[in-house]
């Protein structure tokens, strides 16, 4: 894999994202962005030096006081040349992110598409810094003029949600998607002391249990990539002391190294099979450079029984990661035996008629049920092919992710 692979899946999930998007806004509410100026001055700005933005639903009725902050995905980048790729893009600068998106699946408005949340305040919290909120580092090359300031910009949008009204949340739920998804990890019990004591507080990761797996040749590349992002962006003081004071930090941005310490109440969601892992972490481009996994990666339905063998292999070690959380009842698990990035935000896999389910339960009604305390949820799949509720993404070509 080379080191702009994990760019080319940011690019490339922007436009599978605005597609997404153009086809749930019948549905979906449109809300406007914010921009957060305050926070230029105190140096918490995207990677172009542009102010860091958001995304707010206004809750109502009674869920007033409840909020739900989703931080969005769009991979990493790891080093200069990475990061200027990224800059004068959405994932890089608040100057090219559409000024309204479409509020869908966990984000809807709608009781009939988001049973438990849908009146709750939503927030979309932008990704323009590249090491999932992370980073910080105080010098600018004034060649490149890149500032590496995720944490920064995540202590910004937090101080400006808490003087919008989150400082009275009775209920709160941090998520997101992949590398938003890692952020609510990272960052799941400082969000917790943010808000009122007596609060409900939890945290919710979709497809941001990124495990550390050497691909099909052998090679640990995504090791190397995340300590490279990492040492790039400062992040190391940022992550949780209790994995840095053991581990080399680097190794500090894969969950399974996280989870066991984490004292808030986190619900894993994440296919077992996770579509960006198999083509990015398991079988990148370099290590199949005479195409031979292309087909397999595509659509998991044209994998060859070897090929089977072998992701039946990564399932295995991933449910090993998973069970380094240890066995917390308070802990959530929805992993699902479907070929497929991100389950939250998208309608028809969160809450629809024909939704993925584990033990006939939805993922939306799962995770309403865990976060309030009416039933535990911790549901492992059998294996692939078993599930038939799975929505199995087919990649068109090589180049998406």
């Amino acid at each position: 894999m080379a080191n702009g692979s994990l760019y080319v899946y940011a690019r490339c999930c922007a436009l599978l994202c605005v597609s997404a998007l153009a086809l749930v806004t019948v549905d979906g509410l449109l809300v406007d962005i914010t921009y957060v100026e305050s926070a230029v001055a105190k140096g918490a700005v995207c990677l172009d030096g542009s102010a860091p933005a958001y995304h707010l639903a206004r809750g109502f009725g009674s869920g007033e006081n409840s909020w739900l902050v989703h931080f969005e995905g769009g991979g990493w980048c790891n080093n200069v040349t990475t990061c200027l790729q990224r800059k004068h893009t959405r994932l890089g600068s608040s100057k090219e992110m559409a000024t309204q998106i479409a509020f869908s699946g966990i984000l809807s408005d709608t009781p009939d598409y988001n049973p438990d949340f849908y009146n709750w305040n939503k927030v979309k919290v932008r990704y323009c810094d590249g090491s999932s909120f992370t980073g910080d580092v105080e010098k600018v090359d004034p060649t490149t003029k890149l500032y590496y300031r995720g944490a920064r910009i995540w202590q910004a949008v937090m101080e400006d949600l808490l003087a919008k009204g989150m400082d009275k949340a009775e209920n709160a739920l941090i998520s997101g998607c992949s590398a938003g998804g890692l952020t609510s990890i990272l960052h799941c019990d400082r969000f917790h002391d943010l808000l009122p004591l007596g609060a409900r507080v939890k945290c919710l990761s979709d497809a941001g249990f990124f495990i550390n797996e050497k691909d099909v040749a052998g090679v640990g590349y995504i090791a190397a990539f995340f300590n490279d992002v990492v040492t790039t962006h400062g992040s190391a003081k940022n992550l949780p002391s209790s994995c840095t004071s053991v581990l080399p930090p680097g190794m500090c941005f894969f969950p399974q190294n996280e989870v066991k310490q984490i004292q808030t109440p986190l619900f894993i969601l994440n296919a077992a099979y996770d579509s960006w892992q198999v083509r990015n972490i398991l079988v990148p481009g370099v290590a199949d450079r005479h195409g031979a996994w292309q087909s397999c990666k595509h659509d998991i339905d044209q994998c060859s029984a070897a090929q089977l063998r072998v992701l039946q292999g990564f399932r295995d070690d991933f449910l090993k990661a998973v069970a380094e959380q240890g066995n917390s009842a308070s802990g959530g698990l929805f992993i699902n035996s479907c070929y497929v990035h991100c389950q939250s935000e998208m309608q028809e896999l969160w809450f629809s008629s024909d939704s993925p389910t584990l033990g006939n339960t939805t993922i939306a009604n799962a995770v309403g049920d865990w976060f309030f305390g009416r039933s535990p949820f911790q549901k492992i799949d059998c294996p692939y092919p078993c599930d038939s509720t799975c929505h199995n993404r087919i990649y068109e070509d090589e180049s998406q992710a």
